[in-house]
Formats: C-alpha cells, sequence, structure tokens
C-alpha cells in the first residue's frame, strides 16, 4: 500500500498484522476473510462483548487488554498508519537528535551575530550555554561535545556567512525575499513566461542608427520548452514584453506546424 511505502518491511508487516486482528476484534472476522465466513468462536459478536473479545485477542497475541484496546483507538483515529510503530516511521532531520531546545538556541544566536562583529563558534557556545542555563536551568538542556556542537551551527548558518565577512553577513541579511515563487502548469500552453534580456553587441537599426538589440525568449512551463527567439531593437521595458509576445507566440506556433509536416 502507498500509505506504508517507505517504512521497513518488517514495520508494515505488522501494522497489516495488527489490522487483521483489530478488524477481528471489531467485526469478528478478519479484514481478509472470505464473503460469508463465520466469526471463529471467541470473536462471534453475537455471543461475546467486545471486552470479552479483546480478552481473546490479548491472549491469542500475548499483550494485554490495555495494548488491544490501545490499537483499536489508533486504528478508529488514524486508520493502517495508527497501527505502524511510530519510532520506525520518524522522518530524519539535518539535526539529528539534537535537543529542539538547543537547535532553537543556536537559530537565535545565529541570528543576534548579524549586527554583532564577527566572532568565534567558541565565543557563540559559550553564551548559547549561558543563555539555556538562564532560561531553563543549569543543566537542564546537555550541551553535545564541541565537535556535534560545531556541526549544528555549520548546519544551521549554512549561506550565512556567520563566521565570515561582517559586511557580507548584513548584505545578505539585508537581501529582500525574492518575488517569484514556484510556477506549475499541467497542460503545454497553460502558462507561458517570457523575459526580455539586452544583448552584448551592437547593430544597424532599421533606421539606419547603431543600437543594442533585445532578446524575448518564450518558455512553456509544462513541457519547458523554448518557443523561438525573437531579436528586435531595444524599446521602452514595460512596452516590449508585450509587443514582442505575439510575434513569439505566432513564430512557435508556426515552427510547430512545420515540424509535425516533416515527420
Amino acid at each position: 500500500m502507498a500509505l506504508l511505502e517507505g517504512l521497513p518491511e518488517e514495520a508494515a508487516r505488522k501494522a497489516r498484522e495488527w489490522e487483521r486482528h483489530v478488524v477481528e476484534v471489531e467485526t469478528g472476522v478478519p479484514p481478509d476473510a472470505p464473503k460469508g465466513a463465520r466469526p471463529r468462536p471467541e470473536y462471534d459478536p453475537l455471543h461475546h462483548t467486545l471486552a470479552e473479545r479483546v480478552q481473546a485477542k490479548a491472549a491469542e497475541t500475548g499483550v494485554g487488554p490495555s495494548t488491544v484496546a490501545r490499537m483499536r483507538g489508533r486504528y478508529q483515529r488514524q486508520g493502517l498508519w495508527g497501527l505502524v510503530d511510530q519510532r520506525r516511521s520518524r522522518q530524519s532531520t539535518p539535526f539529528g537528535q539534537a535537543d529542539p531546545r538547543l537547535v532553537a538556541a543556536i537559530a537565535a544566536a545565529i541570528e543576534q551575530e548579524t549586527e554583532l562583529s564577527t566572532g568565534t563558534r567558541k565565543r557563540m557556545r559559550l553564551r548559547i550555554e549561558e543563555t539555556l542555563a538562564a532560561e531553563y536551568g543549569t543543566g537542564t538542556v546537555v550541551m553535545p561535545s564541541a565537535a556535534t556542537f560545531y556541526r549544528l551551527v555549520a548546519v544551521l548558518a549554512e549561506g550565512r556567512h556567520t563566521f565570515g565577512a561582517a559586511t557580507t553577513r548584513r548584505s545578505l541579511a539585508n537581501r529582500p525575499d525574492g518575488p517569484f515563487t514556484a510556477t506549475w502548469a499541467l497542460r503545454p500552453g497553460e502558462r507561458v513566461q517570457i523575459d526580455t534580456t539586452p544583448l552584448d553587441v551592437m547593430a544597424v537599426l532599421d533606421d539606419g542608427v547603431l543600437g543594442r538589440p533585445e532578446l524575448t525568449i518564450a518558455v512553456d512551463v509544462a513541457t519547458r520548452t523554448y518557443a523561438p527567439q525573437y531579436y528586435g531593437p531595444a524599446g521602452p521595458r514595460p512596452w516590449t514584453q508585450p509587443c514582442c509576445w505575439p510575434g513569439c507566440w505566432c513564430r512557435s506556433r508556426c515552427v510547430r506546424a512545420g515540424r509535425r509536416a516533416w515527420s
């Protein structure tokens, strides 16, 4: 089942096995029983209460009745996924088993370093130890070894120049978020992106004047294919792309039609 993909085979097998047990307790027959199958005597809802069926299943599986009841509750709330050993389903993180309080303190210290003079990792470790002791009490949050601490810092400070040039660090911190977001399209032509850039060459324009031409290109988002490029004289930026777009689109349609004829 797709729900259990990525889990170890043994964990998935045990989850399905518990599903059979829970469904048999609830209905009298396991989920894979043939149509018209009769319940086993100890699980027949007509002759035994739910508590008695839970006791029977506990005796059969060798676990306590409370465990059977707990698995029933998980199955009712989460379905098959609730029966998975959650220790096997935990997703790994870049921070390993580090205390979340320590990770949060490191992230905050890295943020504070933006406006400070460039320091050392050792100075940051001492500052974080003081912060954690003041907030949670001395020794409550156990500090890892220096090597482990430095690895955590490296992960959290990646690309921020925390221990590099202060000017670079502040410049990166003041840089605004990118204005673009991921764009999706399912069908060709549903969404086409267009952009124009000046070329680093000089050309004789139609009026005989030398100037820098521009290249306009369109990309179909769904297929990641390019429409034919359009070269033309530089124009006012607000008007260049709308004016060039019809030409690009028409050229693209013509070329595609020609390609179909060639095949």
